[in-house]
């Protein structure tokens, strides 16, 4: 089968021990970030996803690509639902509301979630828009989808009037938590007291409580998960999403502050509609609460059907990229800076880089970008931000001045491993950000066919081996990298266009599955090497690959290595000068039972990881064996 295809001609024997002396000086300095987030807007990673949001479709948002419809959302019994652009809308953003019509007694509507609503002993706090004269008061609760066990209802005394919206807000305490996730949120109310029965509803809302306790949050248990890994930046708007697939539905960051009821929402790249609760101050939040460092990606003139803003007409997206940045960075004084102080957050963020788009070298975009699209850009951000660095979505082009590149490469396991001396070639001028990286696709003895289906659902370990080298060739060159992160980021199991990807999830916190790629970013992540250091050996790399540096915080050597498609245990003979025989060190080993062993949503991790504690023997050489696909990591005291 192809799954069990591990090419022949990358297996090795390693009986003898691999001799490696490290020195103490002579290294390059690397980056403050490597390890860290790239946010796409696929397999509901944010809408559904990471946004806490649990009302699925909950303003009826829609447009040409997605019409305004009722999905998630069902009747209660004597009730009818009817989509309607009433001549008072909510909201220029939110024209479309749903009118709910009952008889003489009950009436109301129910929402499914995203396939399933959480329920713990916990707070949930919600709000909905109501329009039309109703004297009596609402009934929201949380309920089973399949007994109708009802867990947490409460009263909403009506403030609804016939001839303006009016908000209502509520909380819900649960007094159990629900054996599952098959669970729903409805609200109703008495037809009979309205003036003409119906009443028209909008902006439905329901959150958990979220990470740091934000309004309008993030999910706890996805930010959690990134927490751990100890990330150091975050890539967004991330990937195709940031073009739209026309230029009139690119991510236009103006559209993605301020109150809810004022964000219109968009169609995604992905085959479903955003509402864009998540949005540009979110996403600054999101690095505020994780302590992490922004990369922004500013729209560059390209959608993905293929159209480009002509080179006359870039002026007006420049400088909206400009302007994008000075919300985000200028002072009050500023006119975006005053709006960013009006919508909370008087402080300016720091921002350090700035992205010109995303892979701009599809879809017939790179002769546009390189001609002029980029030039325009980097030259505006670097006249007003002299100290930004302007990153390229590309290294198919040669980069003016100090501009970085962005390198994106999704593979079978043996070409990741086949590129392990690919960043020997770069000129450490121009910096590179490894922006999506992953192994997608078992080994075929071909490389990647984006027509097969032979896809991973999740990322596993033989491919997450192979990602290990291909970082260890971008850590000895560290010096030449701005960071690295893999991609796509976040996979919702119920409704997905993309696998595998790094951390997968269901309604469940408690099956959100961390992968093993997750265990080799935390592993990696968590021994930061600070300055390079050169090492000599007594054999060539394979099937031991490894890099070799210091962290100055601590005065740590730290050895980090993987071993790719070996016969058998690969002995290691490591010392570093200036360590004396008898010092620590602790030895980190991550391995799995097999090549294909995956973390599934709602399995159990596969991923061994035996930590040890070795000495410095004879002229401190650390003697160990490394398996067979194995990813390890050895740090001294």
């Amino acid at each position: 089968m192809v799954r069990k295809c591990l090419l022949l001609s990358l297996l090795a024997a390693c009986s003898a021990a691999v001799k490696i002396t490290v020195a103490k000086s002579g290294g390059n300095a690397t980056s403050d970030l490597q390890y860290g987030i790239m946010e796409e807007e696929i397999n509901h990673c944010g809408e559904g996803g990471l946004y806490a949001e649990l009302i699925r479709n909950r303003a009826f948002q829609g447009g040409s690509k997605f019409p305004s419809n009722l999905d998630a959302w069902i009747p209660l019994e004597g009730t009818t639902l009817a989509l309607k652009n009433l001549s008072q809308p909510l909201s220029s953003a939110l024209p479309t509301s749903v009118n709910v019509k009952g008889g003489r007694g009950k009436a109301g509507l129910t929402n499914l979630g995203w396939w399933g609503i959480d329920v713990k002993k916990q707070k949930y706090t919600g709000s909905f828009y109501v329009k039309g004269s109703y004297k009596g008061s609402f009934t929201v609760s949380l309920q089973s989808n399949s007994t109708g066990d009802v867990f947490a209802s409460t009263k909403v005394r009506s403030k609804s009037v016939r001839g303006d919206w009016t908000q209502h807000e509520f909380t819900l305490t649960p007094r159990k938590a629900a054996p599952n996730t098959k669970n729903t949120f409805s609200i109703s109310f008495d037809a009979s007291k309205t003036a003409e029965g119906s009443l028209d509803f909008n902006l439905i809302s329901l959150f958990p409580p979220t990470y740091n306790d934000r309004p309008n949050g993030l999910r706890k248990d996805l930010m959690q998960a990134m927490a751990d890994f100890g990330p150091k930046f975050l890539r967004f708007p991330g990937g195709n999403n940031l073009e739209g697939d026309f230029i009139a539905g690119r991510w236009k960051w103006n559209e993605t502050i301020g109150p809810l009821k004022d964000r219109p929402g968009r169609a995604t790249t992905w085959n479903y509609q955003e509402s864009l609760g998540l949005g540009l101050v979110e996403y600054m939040e999101w690095c505020d609460d994780l302590g992490i460092e922004p990369i922004l990606g500013v729209w560059a003139g390209f959608a993905l059907n293929g159209d480009a803003i002509p080179e006359a007409d870039l002026d007006f997206y420049v400088q909206d990229a400009l302007n994008e940045i000075e919300f985000l960075t200028g002072s009050t004084d500023t006119e975006y800076g005053a709006l960013r102080a009006s919508v909370g957050h008087p402080e300016p963020w720091t921002l350090r880089y700035v992205e010109v788009g995303n892979e701009d070298n599809l879809n017939n975009g790179l002769s546009s970008y390189k001609s002029y699209r980029f030039k325009a850009f980097y030259d505006a951000i670097k006249a007003k931000y002299p100290g930004m660095v302007v990153i390229a979505s590309t290294i198919d082009m040669t980069l003016p001045g100090d501009a970085a590149g962005d390198y994106h490469l999704y593979d079978v396991p043996d070409n990741f491993v086949s590129r392990f001396n690919f960043f020997d070639q770069f000129d450490p001028k121009n910096k590179l950000l490894l922006g999506e990286i992953a192994a997608t696709e078992f080994n075929n003895g071909k490389g990647i066919d984006w027509s097969d289906t032979n896809f991973s659902l999740y990322p596993w370990w033989i491919g997450t081996v192979a990602e290990a080298v291909f970082l260890l060739g971008a850590e000895r060159n560290a010096d030449k990298i701005i960071g690295t992160t893999y991609a796509p980021f976040f996979m919702n199991l119920d409704n997905y266009q993309w696998s595998p990807t790094f951390i997968a999830f269901n309604a469940d916190p408690a099956q959100t599955a961390r992968s093993a790629s997750w265990h080799l970013y935390n592993l990696f992540s968590h021994t930061h090497i600070t300055n390079t250091l050169p090492s000599t050996s007594t054999s060539d790399f394979g099937p031991l690959y490894y890099a070799t540096g210091l962290d100055k915080t601590t005065n740590s050597r730290i050895f980090k290595a993987a071993v790719y498609n070996s016969t058998e245990e690969v002995p290691v003979s490591l010392s570093f000068e200036g360590v004396k025989a008898g010092t620590k060190a602790q030895l980190t080993v991550l391995s799995a039972p097999d090549p294909f062993a995956m973390n599934e949503v709602g399995g159990q991790n596969v991923v061994s990881e035996k930590v040890t504690t070795v000495r410095a023997g004879k002229k401190g050489v650390y003697e160990f064996k490394l398996p067979n696909l194995s990813i390890a990591v050895l740090k001294t005291d």
